[in-house]
């Protein structure tokens, strides 16, 4: 580790972007102390496709998705549901979301997001060398298919301008699907393959592995919930814990995903932050092999093959602030899939559901906050939190040296969504 005059950073939130965060600053000579209260790898990213997705950069937004909302909404059994009591709170988040459904807006958005998702492999290099083992993140790439070449159509726009930004992709016929996946032969004709995507061998071991590398380097987890800043003047000298417990810093990293809500009146932010509930079957024992990470548009969810099983997630839902999960929208996922693979074994599964923080326009806050400008903010990642995780990491640590950052994070700003500041 490089050792610079050392100073205490506290960073709030322990999924993957706080504890890349974390990472980052102890490489800069930081005394990091990480506090979550939920056990180590369990966090929202556990519950995820898994996916370095690097060339996911068209907003959810795009009208090839807007156009399937409805029928979604009127079938309860779909990719996307809405929780009645939710609507009051999700109208005004909607309403935004569909703003940015503009052919401007999502080129824009695009080009914005791709200045960080290029950086993403190199930034995880220089986070993976520290752990001791090298093979936590997959060498294979991600494959899509759907059940006619409309779909396929749909998204030729939006594959025209992932390529038109550098990213690689392939089309795929019947052979070449069951070629890459011989559980699929037979069922799909269309496809895509993601050659810069890979997957994760196991999404929980991967956050577990990276906290333990941040342990073994002197980084103290604190497993316990933050309860306020403590505030000195225009900086904030602390965190107060729920315990009581108060941490002395010289900086502040808030990274709680849906949790930063509890931060934002101290931070002087008015930030449109949703949670969308993403569920996720895990199968330890499949009777299937894959050996790629599939997303299977049409049906809204995703095969990720990993240590501990195969996962089978992607399906989400708009349930409001505090809700209870509701894994029926799981058992869903499960009967779709065994409806396209009868011989799934799902004996044993585990159901997860993981908060996806979300803002209308899906792309992430990394910003440092006007009002105490010691805290920074690492947020609101979306689907996107495994891909941007070290990224983000080392954009807090350049903004908490003050260093220009390699990127410019103007469009992530924090107060983009205020009156007179949008970006």
């Amino acid at each position: 580790m490089t050792m610079s005059k050392q100073q205490k950073s506290v960073v709030v939130g322990g999924g993957i972007v706080g504890v890349c965060c974390a990472l980052y600053l102890q490489k800069e000579g930081h005394q990091v102390w990480l506090i979550d209260p939920s056990a180590p790898g369990d966090s929202t990213a556990k519950w995820s496709c898994g996916q370095m997705a690097v060339s996911e950069v068209i907003p959810l937004s795009k009208p090839g998705i807007l156009k399937r909302i409805p029928g979604w909404l009127m079938d309860q059994s779909g990719p996307l549901a809405l929780r009645p009591a939710a609507v009051p709170t999700i109208l005004p988040w909607f309403l935004r979301f569909v703003s940015n459904a503009r052919h401007s807006r999502i080129n824009t958005i695009a080009h914005q997001m791709a200045t960080l998702t290029r950086e993403v492999y190199p930034d995880f290099a220089a986070l993976l060398d520290l752990c001791p083992d090298q093979k936590l993140l997959g060498q294979r790439p991600v494959i899509e298919v759907f059940d006619s070449a409309r779909g396929l159509a749909d998204e030729r726009a939006h594959l025209q301008l992932r390529e038109e930004l550098g990213f690689k992709s392939e089309m795929l016929d019947a052979t070449a699907i069951a070629d890459l996946e011989p559980a699929l032969a037979g069922k799909f004709a269309h496809g895509v393959l993601f050659p810069d995507w890979c997957a994760v061998s196991d999404t929980k071991g991967f956050i577990t592995a990276l906290i333990e590398t941040f342990i073994r380097h002197g980084g103290v987890r604190i497993d316990a919930e933050a309860d306020t800043l403590l505030e000195s003047g225009e900086t904030a000298n602390g965190v107060r814990l729920r315990d009581g417990r108060s941490l002395p810093a010289d900086h502040v990293v808030i990274a709680a995903g849906t949790g930063s809500r509890r931060f934002f009146a101290q931070l002087g932010v008015r930030v449109p932050l949703t949670g969308i509930s993403g569920y996720q079957a895990l199968l330890p024992s499949p009777d299937v092999e894959f050996r790629h990470s599939v997303i299977y548009a049409d049906g809204g969810f995703c095969f990720t093959p990993m240590t501990r099983g195969l996962q089978i997630g992607g399906t989400i839902e708009f349930a409001g602030a505090d809700a209870k999960p509701n894994f029926q929208r799981a058992e869903i996922i499960l009967k779709k899939a065994r409806h396209l693979l009868p011989q799934l074994n799902v004996t044993d599964r585990e159901f997860g559901v993981g908060h996806r923080p979300f803002l209308p326009d899906t792309k992430p806050i990394i910003d440092r906050s006007r009002r105490l400008n010691n805290v920074l903010m690492a947020f609101g990642h979306g689907q996107l939190g495994l891909t941007l995780g070290a990224t983000t990491g080392r954009l807090i640590a350049d903004l908490a040296s003050k260093r220009p950052t390699a990127q410019d994070i103007t469009p992530f700003s924090a107060y983009r969504f205020m009156e007179g500041d949008r970006v």
